[in-house]
């Protein structure tokens, strides 16, 4: 997007909007949910480099909230993990092919949404210790240096470990900020980032920091297994059209 298409901008800023919105609600899928609208209008570089960007934010605020009970012992592997992929998934991103990359993403936020849909019984996974979880930080660092979802695998994975929630949210909210930071530091290492990218960047905060507001003045407020449900539900339909859409 070149920034001359005041449909493509507004386009922009609902998706940033919203993204912010449901970050701000369940602390989590902004990427998610921007990059469903994102894709069509930017390049893959550009959507993964704005979710990190705006992922800082969001997230870095969540984690300072959080800084008094983090557990580095949890932590530190899956840290160390997506040190190692994150550069990987970076100069994957730097040739991929743009309409391989929305395919991609498009069924990743199919199986993601029918997984949190179904919720499968799945019994706890207690093997592997910190090796696995330095193992799915791997994966997680690829895939966020790749399309900027920085923290799905890891939420997924501390759920099948049995956590409470409130300590799953102490380990993933922690990686997907050092995911983001780190996929930062490469991508601009790079030279990848544009002047068009700073631009929207600025262009999208005033989006980002209503959406990101409005999620936490609602947080608690509503009902929050009917609200995942919609949401879920609407990234499915995302998924479906980003899967199935001409690739012209």
């Amino acid at each position: 997007m070149d920034g001359s298409s005041a449909v493509e901008i507004a386009l922009f800023l609902l998706a940033t909007f919203g993204g912010a919105l449901v970050a701000g609600l369940s602390g989590f899928a902004f990427g998610l949910v921007a990059s469903a609208i994102w894709l069509y209008i930017l390049t893959p570089l550009q959507t993964a480099t704005l979710i990190i960007a705006f992922g800082l934010i969001v997230q870095g605020y969540s984690v300072w909230k959080l800084r008094g009970a983090l557990d580095l012992k949890k932590l530190w592997p899956f840290v160390l993990g997506a040190a190692l992929g994150v550069p990987v998934g970076v100069s994957i991103l730097t040739w991929a092919n743009p309409v391989h990359v929305r395919m991609a993403v498009g069924a990743f936020l199919v199986l993601y949404s029918f997984y949190a849909l179904l919720r499968p019984a799945i019994p706890r996974v207690d093997a592997g210790g910190a090796t696995a979880d330095a193992g799915i930080g791997f994966l997680n660092g690829v895939l966020g240096g790749i399309t900027g979802l920085a923290g799905i695998l890891v939420t997924i994975w501390c759920g099948l470990r049995g956590w409470p929630k409130d300590v799953q949210r102490t380990v993933f909210q922690p990686v997907a900020v050092a995911i983001f930071a780190m996929s930062a530091f490469w991508i601009g290492a790079k030279g990848a980032i544009t002047p068009d990218t700073i631009k929207l960047f600025l262009i999208g905060l005033p989006a980002l920091f209503a959406g990101t507001w409005l999620g936490l003045k609602l947080f608690g407020r509503l009902d929050e297994a009917s609200f995942r449900k919609v949401v879920l539900v609407l990234l499915l339909a995302s998924g479906i059209v980003l899967v199935l859409a001409d690739p012209r």
